[in-house]
């Protein structure tokens, strides 16, 4: 590893991000579309943030990770918009072989951080439905922020594995990536000297940690179903239902399309058309979010129009 940095540091490595399109006259359009989607995964989730720590009603566990959930997600399209735009607006592909790494560091560290946030959220459901006398015993303040800093925590030091693998890879001096960001599986595709070994490493390393909380959530959920099939009224089946419904909207769009991208980009030709379903779990998603927990959130639209003087419909 420390040979591969001296040799960087002699000889720079450029990497070439490709983008969604090589197209000139689509150059434009890429542009005002992702500078509108940034902005309004900013600005959304930053209202998110604003609502929950002004509104007093709103400290409670179940807000306590959304609140964290939307500054994950204002992070993660923070990792990876910001280049991609300047790289359009300047008609430039190149990103350093220190910048993709430190990005491939923060996009792991803040994506990671969104899948077990959505997993602490489906265990605060649970308990909610399935033990809601026991509720706030349960899930008290000294647990919720030790959950919060093993998330944070674990997903450092899954990061700092993935990146101490990519560094002791061997790079040509230019290469292209298919993608808008500098991804870890790209990354070590592109790796000129032999990455059997740290493929097996890095996909077992990304199935133990990244994956572990989606049995979780499975599990929770599966817990939930069954509490809501036992309760004899319809209006009560709603009502539980209804507290867990935008959660289970964002963990479906989430780890769909996050599944998916990662199952297909498994074959390098499709490496292009995983580069433009990324959109959706790096970029879309992150957007919807705020959305998502606001329409059906009586408390949310109550803040929100309280923080921003505007009524939500």
């Amino acid at each position: 590893m420390v040979n591969n940095l001296l040799n960087v540091l002699l000889d720079p490595i450029e990497f070439f991000l490709l983008g969604l399109s090589e197209e000139p006259e689509l150059q434009s359009i890429i542009f005002g579309l992702f500078l509108s989607m940034y902005l309004i995964t900013v600005f959304g989730n930053l209202l998110i943030i604003l609502a929950i720590s002004s509104d007093s009603h709103l400290h409670t566990p179940m807000y306590f990770f959304l609140a964290n959930l939307s500054f994950a997600d204002i992070c993660v399209t923070s990792t990876t918009v910001p280049k991609m735009l300047l790289n359009v607006q300047t008609q430039s592909q190149v990103i350093t072989y220190a910048g993709c790494i430190t990005q491939m560091h923060f996009f792991i560290i803040f994506s990671g951080l969104d899948i077990y946030l959505l997993a602490v959220m489906a265990y605060d459901r649970f308990v909610a439905i399935c033990h809601p006398l026991q509720y706030m015993v349960i899930m008290n303040p000294r647990l919720c922020g030790l959950l919060l800093l093993v998330s944070w925590i674990t997903n450092v030091l899954h990061s700092l594995l993935q990146t101490s693998i990519v560094l002791q890879l061997s790079f040509c001096r230019k290469a292209e990536i298919s993608h808008f960001f500098c991804e870890l599986n790209q990354m070590i595709q592109l790796a000129c000297s032999d990455s059997f070994l740290y493929n097996m490493v890095m996909y077992f390393v990304a199935v133990l940690l990244g994956g572990g909380p989606l049995p979780g959530i499975l599990y929770s959920y599966s817990r939930i179903v069954s509490s809501i099939v036992g309760i004899s009224s319809a209006q009560g089946k709603y009502k539980a239902f209804s507290t867990c419904a935008s959660h289970l909207s964002v963990v479906s769009l989430f780890f769909c399309t996050g599944l998916g991208v990662y199952l297909s980009s498994a074959a390098p030709q499709n490496s292009h058309t995983s580069a433009v379903a990324s959109v959706m779990y790096t970029v879309v998603t992150p957007m919807l979010n705020p959305f998502i927990y606001s329409l059906r959130n009586r408390d949310i639209k109550r803040a929100l129009k309280r923080v921003t003087g505007v009524p939500v419909m």
